[in-house]
C-alpha cells in the first residue's frame, strides 16, 4: 500500500470518527434538555403522586395556607426581571451608594454571576427617572441604588447556604467600594426558605406524557411526522422537538421522539421512529387542566393522521376514565400552586420551573 493510500485511509477514519462524535454530542445535548433539567424524584403525574415525603399529600383536597406570599418588589419600572424579584423566591441584597454610580460598580458580580448555579439579576434605580430597571454590564446609565438577587430554587434544586454566603460577600464588597449602605438578609433564614421553596416546587413539578405508537412494528417516517405536525400547528424547534406555541410564543405542548433522538430538518426524510410522545409541562402553562383537555384532543388528531394509538408507558390504550383521573390530578396540582401563591404559566412559575 502506497503512502498516498495510507494517508487517504487515515483521513477517512478521522472523518467517520468525527461524524460519530458529533452525532453522539447532539443526542447527549437533547437528553440533557429533556432529562437532566428535571430531578429524578419528580416523576410523571400520569402514574405517580409527586409528594416528596411530607405527611400530607398536595393532592388530598386540603388547601393549606400560602407558603410563599411575599410582599413583592415595589418598583416603578415595568421591567419583568426586576418586578419578579421577591424575598419569597430570591435572596436580595440592597445597596444605596452615597452618590449615583454606573454599572461598572457591579464588576465583582459580573465576574461571578455564573458561579451560583441559579439565576442572578441586578436591578438599578435610574438616577434620572427614579424607575427600577434591569442592569447589564454594558449599561451607560447612572443609578442611585441597586438590588442584587439570586434565585433561591429552580428545577436543579435549592441554592446552597455556602453559595448564598458568597453572593452576600460580593454584595458587601461592592457596598464597601462605594461607601454605601448595604442591607443583607439573614443567610440561614434564606437557606431555609430555599429548601421550603424547593420542596413546594417538587410537589407540583409534573410533566404529563401521552404516547403515540403505531400498530405492530410499523415505524413512523420523519417527513410524515413533520407534515402532520405542521398541519396541526406544531413547528420543529432547535431542541429537536415539535412545539405548539401560544399567542405569546410560549410552548404549550411538545411532540418529541419516543426514543429521545432529536429530529433535524436535514434528516427528516431519512428518520424512522418507533413512536412519539406529546408532553405537557404542567407548572409552565396557564390553566393546565384546561390545556390537558386540548392536549388530549390534539393527541387523538395526531394519532388518527399517523395511524397510531394514544397509549400510556405500558403501551395500554388510554381510556376516558384514565384520562379523567389524570385531569383530576392536574387540577389538584393547579389548586396547590395557587394556594402557594404561584400561578401556573406565570412569569414567576416559568422562572421557578426552568
Amino acid at each position: 500500500m502506497s503512502e498516498l493510500q495510507i494517508g487517504l485511509l487515515a483521513i477517512g477514519i478521522v472523518v467517520v470518527v468525527a461524524v460519530y462524535a458529533y452525532s453522539f454530542w447532539q443526542q447527549r445535548q437533547y437528553r440533557r434538555h429533556f432529562g437532566a433539567a428535571f430531578k429524578p424524584q419528580r416523576e410523571d403525574a400520569l402514574y405517580h403522586n409527586a409528594a416528596t415525603g411530607a405527611e400530607q399529600s398536595p393532592l388530598d383536597g386540603n388547601t393549606p395556607e400560602p407558603l410563599f406570599a411575599g410582599d413583592g418588589a415595589r418598583m416603578n419600572a415595568a421591567d419583568e426581571a426586576c418586578m419578579l424579584l421577591d424575598a419569597s423566591t430570591d435572596y436580595i441584597a440592597e445597596i444605596f451608594p452615597g452618590k449615583p454610580c454606573s454599572a461598572e460598580a457591579l464588576a465583582p458580580l459580573w465576574q461571578r454571576r455564573f458561579d451560583f448555579g441559579k439565576s442572578v439579576n441586578a436591578c438599578g434605580q435610574n438616577a434620572s427617572t427614579g424607575g427600577w430597571e434591569k442592569v447589564i454590564a454594558e449599561s451607560t446609565l447612572i443609578y442611585s441604588a441597586f438590588r442584587l438577587g439570586v434565585q433561591l430554587a429552580d428545577r436543579s434544586g435549592a441554592v446552597s447556604k455556602s453559595r448564598l454566603q458568597e453572593f452576600s460577600d460580593i454584595a458587601w464588597s461592592i457596598g464597601e467600594s462605594l461607601q454605601a449602605e448595604v442591607q443583607l438578609p439573614d443567610i440561614s433564614a434564606a437557606a431555609q426558605r430555599a429548601q421550603e421553596l424547593d420542596a413546594f416546587c417538587a410537589e407540583v413539578d409534573q410533566m404529563i406524557g401521552l404516547n403515540l405508537l403505531p400498530a405492530g412494528e410499523r415505524p413512523l417516517a420523519g417527513d410524515e411526522i413533520a407534515r402532520v405536525a405542521e398541519m396541526h400547528g406544531l413547528g420543529l424547534q432547535a431542541d429537536g422537538a415539535f412545539h405548539l406555541l401560544d399567542a405569546r410564543g410560549l410552548t404549550l405542548f411538545v411532540l418529541s421522539n419516543y426514543d429521545n433522538v432529536p429530529f433535524q430538518h436535514h434528516t427528516l426524510n431519512q428518520m424512522r421512529v418507533t413512536g412519539l410522545t406529546l408532553l405537557l409541562d404542567v407548572p409552565r402553562v396557564e390553566q393546565p387542566a384546561h390545556q390537558f383537555d386540548d392536549m388530549v384532543k390534539l393527541a387523538r388528531l395526531l394519532a388518527k393522521d399517523l395511524r397510531a394509538a394514544v397509549v400510556d408507558d405500558h403501551r395500554v390504550t388510554l381510556q376516558d376514565a384514565a384520562l379523567l383521573h389524570i385531569r383530576e390530578n392536574i387540577d389538584a396540582i393547579e389548586k396547590r400552586m395557587l394556594a402557594g401563591d404561584v400561578v401556573p404559566g406565570s412569569a414567576q412559575a416559568r422562572r421557578l420551573f426552568a
